[in-house]
């Protein structure tokens, strides 16, 4: 089986047939001339080392060089036959927080580049699944659809940051409503979602909207990033800290995991909650979770 992906360069191949005629007209033409003005004897004198097939060579080489030109633009393609390369895998979302609770320093760096380093990692061992990442705060978004290009979905992970969404909050139940449009393959059954948060949902926890998901094919775990002690939420310029978030009051905030609420959404969604303090943890439990499933088989 082949195929030609250009052959309208064939026309290039005319090129050489208007080249050879030149060529042969041309030494035609010369020795015409020059039996019209010297005799036989007097050209070998003037010119002992003239070959005929010395140009012919030449000429070759470049008829030669000319026709891979053609070739390589018309890019012929062989083979015996065309094979859709499939993958055997689980789809996996992760939801991530960027509210500005995220930016608390009482994880290193801080919470949400926390967060993307867990998520990263657990990216890089992955085996024949595919991601995407949904990103939230007061609202959510969709940042990588599902897809098998870990590459991809590593670079758009880490440019994820606190000013994607204007209105601020913690929208988690929008961030599980959201993820149901990413599965959309009515035969896969293993479809896993993975909140990353400090847990602070200024909306409520919706026991509905998790069970919803859990109708729709998808377990839910939660990871939490952050202390219960908390921290102080900064807010910097160009990376030099301006001042720490203050309420209506004039009271610093202090923001504080809430493994609770994190841990009653993991209850609900049939899955389990990981505390994101150990990366390494946090990696070996995922993955002993996904290889627990069943794995569906598509296109990679």
């Amino acid at each position: 089986m082949y195929q030609l992906e250009e052959p309208i360069y064939f026309y290039g191949l005319g090129l050489l047939l208007v080249a050879l005629g030149l060529f042969v007209w041309r030494i035609l033409w010369q020795r015409s001339v020059q039996k019209k003005f010297f005799s036989q004897r007097a050209l070998d004198r003037l010119g002992p080392n003239q070959s005929l097939i010395k140009s012919w060579i030449k000429f070759s080489i470049w008829a030669l060089g000319i026709a891979a030109l053609v070739i390589a633009l018309v890019n012929p393609k062989l083979g015996t036959k065309i094979e859709t390369v499939t993958r055997q895998g689980v789809d996996v979302v992760f939801a991530v927080d960027v509210s500005k609770s995220m930016l608390a320093e009482d994880v290193a760096p801080n919470r949400l580049e926390k967060s993307k380093q867990l998520v990263t990692q657990i990216i890089n061992n992955l085996v024949g699944d595919r991601v995407g990442v949904i990103g939230y705060a007061g609202s959510a978004f969709p940042q990588v659809p599902i897809t098998t290009d870990f590459a991809s979905a590593k670079l758009f992970l880490s440019n994820m940051n606190t000013d994607m969404v204007s209105s601020q909050g913690t929208a988690i139940n929008e961030a599980i409503n959201l993820s149901k449009t990413y599965y959309n393959d009515q035969e896969q059954t293993n479809r896993v979602l993975f909140i990353v948060s400090d847990g602070e949902d200024h909306q409520g926890n919706d026991r509905d909207i998790v069970q919803e998901a859990v109708e729709a094919g998808i377990q839910v775990y939660t990871i939490g990033v952050g202390s219960a002690a908390g921290a102080p939420i900064p807010i910097k310029r160009n990376g030099i800290l301006q001042y720490y978030k203050r309420d209506d009051d004039n009271n610093q905030v202090i923001t504080k995991l809430k493994a609770q609420n994190l841990q009653n959404i993991a209850e609900w969604g049939q899955g389990k909650f990981i505390d994101g303090t150990q990366t390494k943890e946090v990696v070996a439990q995922v993955q002993d979770i996904l290889n627990a499933m069943d794995k569906t088989e598509f296109e990679a």
